[in-house]
């Protein structure tokens, strides 16, 4: 049974890797955090900052820093690691920051660490990023989108989706190979 629940949540984390949508935006819902809205662009433009602005709740007043981590993917598949920016503020409501967007950019990921005066980091998705913006010329793995064409290669094209395919079923080979070793070993 362990093998049978091990080998479904592999073949359900790999779908999930393999459903997303180029070109969707994705948002967090902000109703349950300290943080009351957040302004930003819908597009993200390669070689231009995207900037950032975002607002505590009214009765939020033990905040004493907001850390941005951002991540952009690029075209090629590769997502760079994630970079956290300090934001600023004038006035403990409004925070702003901004981060410079590669020329390659697929779209950009991002979550916010919330930190008290004692130190209590809170974050905003709890795991993940819980936005992802996409740039105005982008490839998903599968096709080009965008309202710019002019990061569109056909090298990329050809060669990046003959790729993702083959690793989701090595991984999901290796996953099964190593449920069946730890069965045995606990058969014995």
């Amino acid at each position: 049974m362990r093998k049978l629940v091990a080998l479904a949540v592999v073949v359900i984390l790999s779908s999930n890797v393999m459903a997303s949508e180029g070109g969707i935006n994705e948002e967090t819902d902000l109703s349950n955090t300290d943080l009351e809205s957040m302004q930003y662009s819908n597009i993200v433009y390669a070689e231009e900052e995207f900037s950032i602005s975002m607002s505590l709740k009214n009765e939020t007043t033990n905040i004493s820093q907001i850390n941005w981590i951002t991540q952009v993917c690029i075209n090629s598949g590769i997502c760079y690691p994630p970079k956290t920016i300090q934001m600023s503020t004038e006035d403990n409501i409004t925070w702003t920051a901004s981060v410079l967007v590669d020329e390659d950019a697929t779209y950009l990921n991002w979550r916010v660490d919330l930190v008290d005066e004692n130190e209590t980091i809170v974050k905003v998705p709890e795991t993940g990023f819980g936005w992802k913006i996409w740039s105005d010329c982008w490839y998903d793995g599968k096709e080009w989108g965008g309202s710019d064409s002019s990061c569109i290669t056909e090298e990329e094209s050809d060669s990046l989706p003959g790729f993702i395919i083959p690793m989701t079923i090595s991984s999901i080979a290796i996953a099964a190979l190593i449920i069946q070793r730890v069965g045995e070993k606990h058969e014995q």
